[in-house]
């Protein structure tokens, strides 16, 4: 039996992008409770990388007010089932123009576990040749640009970069070592 038990679940809200709904749970000893959990589709967070350097997106991001550098990211609502590989190779072209030969899982990333139930996997993009980017409606405010492994490490140090995704990707590239 899972550490919390789901008694009862509601749909509160629906739109393309998300679902939350309400839980009714019982606890271990037995104390009813209630969770309120945002389902989202997976996600690919894409670290395009030359060798020396990583691609970088900006864009205004609304729930904070403010722009913010991170690596290119998203979901495919409208195709839940793709494969991460493929979604990861998607999110590159579109955000970057970018194409890359190969895509190395690094791992994957919890969101917000505390409140979501999405995931991402997180994929390592080498072999890269330039394109024209194909930004969606919501992207029309998205620029991207290279920087040096220094340039991002000073940027995550100074708080440039503040994205808990990109910050935890740039751990896994890390920890890969090589």
């Amino acid at each position: 039996m899972p550490f919390i038990e789901r008694v009862a679940s509601r749909e509160i809200y629906r739109n393309p992008w998300l679902v939350l709904r309400e839980d009714d749970i019982r606890r271990p000893d037995g104390s009813p409770g209630i969770y309120s959990v945002v389902d989202k589709p997976h996600y690919a967070l894409v670290m395009p990388y030359d060798g020396q350097r990583f691609r970088l997106v900006e864009q205004f991001r609304y729930p904070v007010g403010a722009r913010r550098w991170e690596f290119p990211q998203g979901a495919a609502p409208d195709h839940a089932d793709i494969e991460p590989a493929e979604l990861a190779a998607r999110e590159l072209r579109e955000e970057t123009g970018l194409r890359a030969e190969s895509f190395e899982v690094l791992g994957q990333v919890d969101v917000a576990p505390g409140m979501t139930s999405q995931l991402g996997w997180v994929f390592l993009a080498t072999g890269i040749t330039e394109g024209e980017a194909d930004l969606e409606h919501e992207e029309q405010d998205m620029r991207s640009a290279w920087f040096s492994r220094d340039d991002v490490e000073q940027m995550i140090r100074s708080g440039v970069i503040v994205d808990a995704q990109s910050i935890a990707a740039y751990g896994l590239f890390l920890l890969r070592g090589r």
